[in-house]
């Protein structure tokens, strides 16, 4: 089965928060997106709503028909919106409200006893989960502990060591991770600076593979591309 692409939606909503408008509409952008062959869509809000805003969580629930892939930190206000919006799945990011973008995993042994209840409480709401987590496989055990259904591997180290003497080394431990996960039951997503130049590899590399999450590098890429032509590519690796 080939992976799923959910297309992340944050910079089009920060390019609409930096103007004060609507424009571009996220809802549009995404259904646009859905009709160019996306089979998700993802948003990460942040407590300062810098791009993504949690009104964006309930407009596209309600208005996409595909899977909406919400991501973020844990906090209350946080786990009341998902609660409340039922997404298809919540990907849990252990990023501090300051942070640029996602820049870690998470320590699922040292965070095991406050994950638990979280992802009970988010399955209760129907909602799949997923934690995103380094290519370390010694966290996979503790990352079955949480009750998690899936991880998404944390792709920045893929990224950067693509194309480079490194590249090997570092994507054995991606490997190896996915390959524990799956043995353990859980599915495996992947996300973070992923692009046409590197996806392929990528996904050739890992075994059972269920989903990318890809919003930087695609938008940037339509800018070149146009939107239809740029998801055609992606699904294309994909496929």
């Amino acid at each position: 089965m080939s992976a799923l692409l959910s297309v992340n939606v944050n910079k089009i909503a920060l390019l609409r928060n930096s103007r004060g408008a609507d424009f571009p509409n996220v809802l549009k952008v995404s259904q646009d997106l859905i009709k160019c062959g996306a089979h998700g869509i993802t948003i990460h809000p942040r407590p300062d709503e810098r791009h993504a805003k949690y009104a964006d969580a309930y407009e596209l629930k309600k208005n996409i028909d595909v899977e909406l892939n919400i991501e973020g930190y844990p906090n209350e206000k946080f786990l009341d919106m998902v609660c409340e919006v039922k997404p298809a799945q919540c990907t849990l990011v252990p990023d501090a409200p300051d942070a640029i973008t996602s820049n870690a995993g998470w320590d699922c042994k040292n965070n095991l006893e406050t994950l638990k209840p979280i992802i009970a409480r988010l399955k209760a709401a129907g909602a799949r989960t997923s934690i995103f987590l380094d290519p370390d496989p010694e966290q996979v055990p503790y990352a079955v502990q949480t009750g998690t259904d899936r991880i998404e591997l944390y792709t920045e180290e893929f990224a950067r060591s693509y194309g480079t003497d490194r590249q090997t080394e570092v994507m054995s431990a991606y490997k190896i991770t996915a390959e524990m996960a799956v043995a353990e039951g859980l599915g495996v997503n992947a996300g973070h600076d992923l692009s046409l130049e590197n996806l392929k590899f990528f996904d050739q590399s890992i075994d059972g593979l269920l989903e990318v999450s890809i919003g930087h590098a695609l938008v940037v890429e339509m800018l070149y591309k146009g939107m239809n032509q740029t998801v055609s590519e992606y699904l294309e690796i994909l496929s």
